[in-house]
């Protein structure tokens, strides 16, 4: 399904009163193909597959220069795969609490407007986290998100804060930042990773469909199906509990391109089982 038919499918969906498609994405990285814009052709041969989000500052190829921006663009095009989202902003020795983080927040909401994504992913964890019981630390990252927030509201681009809070305080900090544009990128097994055991399932309705903007999907190297540290048939029940519509995007490990493509092909049909 390329752009233009999910698009017709969608408004087809919201007239009848259907359940539209859900959209399924899977991170470039996880496929082991950050710097390659043959991502997209192997995308496309994965049924169901409609998105990949790409890497903007590692790689061979850095997602900066107009030049490679054009190949993706193109190869995105040709292959009929949509770019949900980017992630990955920061270049080597950058991280949100250091200098230059916002300059190169700002370098990636170009790169998001001219690719078509509305979704940048903004990673801090643990001692890149900021400590909201220390003020002097938070209200910085606070104050630097809110000068970003307009310039990615005018791209049509979330920026969406993965970190390594509970969803108590991933509700409390965005509402801090009180700008739409500012959200919540939700990683439902990096929660349970770190620490916040029993919250992060029950942290769906919590943080409900308006503070996320994009979900993250893994197992480890497993199947979705199979046991792990998230009960993902709860989960999207939490999420479809809440309206949540955005993509899911697929982090799951592989050992090769053809284990990739049976992975990802029976991921997405247990996925698709949970909303039919």
């Amino acid at each position: 399904m390329d752009r233009r038919t999910l698009l017709a499918a969608l408004a087809a969906a919201a007239l009848d009163g259907a359940q539209p498609p859900v959209k399924i994405g899977h991170r470039e990285a996880s496929l082991r193909m950050v710097g390659d814009p043959r991502v997209f052709e192997v995308a496309s041969r994965i049924p169901g597959l409609l998105g990949v989000e790409l890497q903007i500052a590692t790689g061979a190829r850095p997602l900066w220069g107009k030049e490679i921006l054009r190949v993706y663009k193109r190869e995105a095009n040709r292959w009929g795969v949509q770019i949900p989202s980017l992630a990955g902003p920061f270049a080597k020795g950058v991280q949100l609490m250091k200098p230059g983080a916002e300059q190169q927040i700002r370098k990636a909401i170009e790169t998001a407007e001219f690719l078509g994504a509305s979704v940048i992913l903004v990673p801090s964890f643990r001692d890149n986290c900021p400590d909201l019981a220390k003020p002097a630390e938070a209200e910085p990252v606070l104050e630097m998100f809110r000068r970003v927030a307009p310039a990615a509201a005018d791209a049509g681009v979330a920026l969406g804060w993965e970190n390594s809070l509970s969803p108590a305080d991933n509700a409390k900090i965005i509402d801090q930042i009180a700008h739409p544009a500012i959200r919540v990128y939700y990683d439902l097994d990096n929660g349970e990773f770190y620490g916040h055991k029993g919250q992060i399932e029950p942290g769906v309705k919590l943080l409900g469909r308006e503070r996320i903007c994009q979900v993250h999907v893994k197992n480890e190297e497993k199947l979705i199906e199979e046991p792990g540290r998230i009960d993902w048939r709860r989960a999207f029940s939490e999420l479809r509990a809440i309206g949540y519509d955005g993509w899911y995007v697929f982090e799951s490990r592989h050992t090769s391109e053809q284990q990739a493509i049976s992975a990802t092909t029976r991921n997405i049909e247990f996925v698709k089982k949970q909303f039919s």
